[in-house]
């Protein structure tokens, strides 16, 4: 799918296509109290996290860049609600969110892929309605290390509940350090 991509993007596009799937491995089938499971009042869990990422994947990455592509830094970014996947996550359950997720981002990338990005592109900027300038190449790379930030955020939350289990284990254990970077 990416052999006529510009090749700084190929990492990228391969971390992006593997995402789906790590979650997928790490969520399916867990039992609700542990897939419903947060870190507190007013935070994520792991089905919150997986709505996040269609929504976003739908509403963000592709539509960003087009934007740049189209109209450079003439026109900002449309501001994204973090919370727009809770109304469309509604009456769905963990296992539909990870096949959505799966089936938006394969076409999320293939449109990725048809816009036939070249150096040139990459350099292209938009504007970020809270950032200012920003290049395609950077928003490209924030796409993938935004997948990182969740799925390190979903080990948090499933990890949340043994803080206390683990007794002394916790001082050897990173994730029961972490207390959270915002979502």
């Amino acid at each position: 799918m990416i052999s006529n991509m510009e090749p700084s993007l190929r990492p990228t596009i391969a971390l992006l296509s593997r995402t789906p799937a790590a979650f997928d491995a790490l969520l399916r089938g867990l039992p609700d109290e542990i897939a419903r499971c947060n870190e507190g009042s007013n935070t994520w869990n792991a089905f919150d996290v997986v709505g996040h990422l269609v929504y976003a994947d739908r509403e963000d990455w592709i539509p960003r860049a087009k934007r740049i592509l189209e109209s450079g830094e003439s026109k900002h970014f449309d501001p994204f609600d973090r919370l727009g996947h809770v109304k469309e996550s509604e009456g769905k359950s963990l296992g539909a969110l990870l096949d959505e997720f799966a089936r938006v981002r394969k076409e999320k990338l293939g449109e990725l892929h048809a816009l036939n990005l070249q150096s040139e592109d990459l350099a292209r900027r938009g504007r970020h309605p809270a950032l200012g300038p920003v290049l395609l190449a950077e928003l490209l790379s924030a796409w993938a290390a935004h997948d990182l930030t969740h799925l390190h955020q979903v080990s948090r939350i499933l990890a949340h509940p043994y803080r206390e289990s683990v007794g002394p284990f916790a001082a050897y254990l990173g994730v029961m350090q972490c207390t959270g970077h915002g979502a």
